[in-house]
């Protein structure tokens, strides 16, 4: 099975650039983010053309998430109020951020992890409070008696400065600040989960993010954000894991490139 997450940071806008990447590159299943879109116009036919099926959660432009699957998938649930309750969620599911999906027996939970702004804004206690929740999310999945898991998407975070191009980084730079590291073990690494990138790839200088400002691709002033974390079973079965920046190097493309995980 191979598993590719990409922020694609507007659907419609990168529908010829994601079209052509799964023909060229058919992935049983390409978790997508940030599509931008709402429900009624996700451009759901060129997806078809490609012989997937989508699975969308859309937002008028801003997040949404969506899943694109050769085979169907099942237990399909959108939001954190999939399986939790309305009380515990509160108003953490109004953004479209989460999708999930079983297929063969592996659950795939898609995010766009809310990226935080600055450390002084209010946006950056949603994410904290967003981050504490994806943990008790994750939990109740396991406690479910879902064995095996699969949780990728756009995290928002770089872990290790060995996923940033540099070390000199502010503790208070959003996507690298403690608090949000820490939350990311304790949501989504203390229960188990481990990074498969880092299962093929120990150094540096591996990024699937690039500001369009001052060159940031062309100089490879990147930092690595897009993961996919897997249970136990599912990281002993993978047998790569890559990023494919190709289309970072088109016209308009995405800020993000694909990853992808074999299993």
């Amino acid at each position: 099975m191979r598993i590719a997450t990409w922020n694609v940071n507007s659907i419609r806008t990168r529908l010829e650039i994601v079209t052509n990447w799964l023909q060229q590159n058919p992935v049983d299943v390409l978790c997508v983010q940030e599509t931008k879109a709402i429900d009624s116009q996700f451009p759901i036919d060129a997806i078809a053309a490609c012989g997937y099926h989508a699975y969308i959660s859309g937002q008028k432009s801003y997040n949404g998430v969506a899943m694109f699957s050769k085979q169907p998938l099942t237990n399909v649930s959108y939001g954190f109020g999939g399986i939790l309750d309305a009380e515990l969620v509160g108003d953490l599911d109004e953004q479209k951020r989460v999708i999930t999906g079983n297929l063969d027996g592996v659950q795939i939970v898609n995010l766009y992890v809310p990226n935080g702004n600055a450390v002084d804004s209010d946006k950056y206690p949603y994410k904290l409070r967003w981050l504490e929740l994806l943990g008790l999310y994750l939990k109740t999945a396991i406690a479910s008696g879902q064995p095996s898991i699969c949780v990728c998407g756009d995290f928002n975070i770089a872990l290790e400065y060995l996923d940033i191009h540099t070390k000199t980084v502010s503790k208070d730079r959003v996507m690298a600040t403690d608090a949000e590291r820490e939350l990311l073990r304790k949501s989504v690494i203390d229960l188990g989960f481990r990074d498969s990138f880092r299962k093929f790839t120990s150094t540096g200088g591996h990024f699937s993010w690039w500001d369009y400002r001052q060159q940031g691709f062309e100089r490879n002033r990147g930092w690595r954000i897009d993961h996919l974390y897997l249970t136990p079973d599912l990281f002993d079965l993978a047998t790569n894991c890559s990023i494919d920046i190709e289309p970072r190097k088109l016209v308009q493309p995405s800020d993000h490139a694909p990853v992808i995980v074999e299993l």
